[in-house]
């Protein structure tokens, strides 16, 4: 596994350095994201807790993937600038489990069956129709015709 960077911007606003990487993968299966992370921390010598891989892309037919990391100074620094679902990719916080009162709230349990509605014998009164408002008339369309003159037009000299 062989890889190459592309680019390197360092982002002194963010403390972060942004980079795009290519990763040559011939013979081998594509590599998970915890593996990337740690080839890139050791190619670059950073901390692999520093290093938070942002997207990766591979192509069909060819084993190659593109990506996208940023390798913060601090970890309390990535945790405040990234998204949570970033942060649960790259194993830096763990997914929000729901406990199991919440789950079991929220769950319509299979085995009941939905209460029966009692049906009384209801006398059901004829239904009217209701009539639409009736429409106004409509106008007649008359078109417009332009009174054609006989004479043709005067030329002027």
């Amino acid at each position: 596994m062989e890889i190459e960077i592309n680019s390197k911007k360092n982002n002194p606003l963010i403390n972060r350095t942004e980079v795009h990487f290519t990763i040559n993968h011939k013979g081998e299966s594509t590599p998970n994201r915890e593996i990337v992370r740690s080839e890139l921390a050791e190619k670059l010598n950073v901390k692999k807790e520093d290093v938070i891989v942002d997207n990766i892309h591979t192509s069909f037919g060819i084993q190659q993937i593109k990506g996208y990391a940023k390798i913060y100074n601090t970890v309390d620094n990535a945790k405040g600038w990234e998204r949570s679902h970033i942060l649960e990719r790259n194993k830096l916080i763990e997914k929000k489990v729901k406990k199991e009162g919440e789950k079991k709230a929220t769950e319509k349990p299979a085995a009941e069956e939905p209460p029966k509605r009692e049906e009384a014998p209801a006398k059901e009164a004829p239904k009217e129709k209701v009539e639409a408002p009736a429409k106004p008339a409509e106008k007649p369309h008359v078109k417009e015709e332009h009174v054609k003159s006989e004479k043709p037009a005067e030329k002027k000299e």
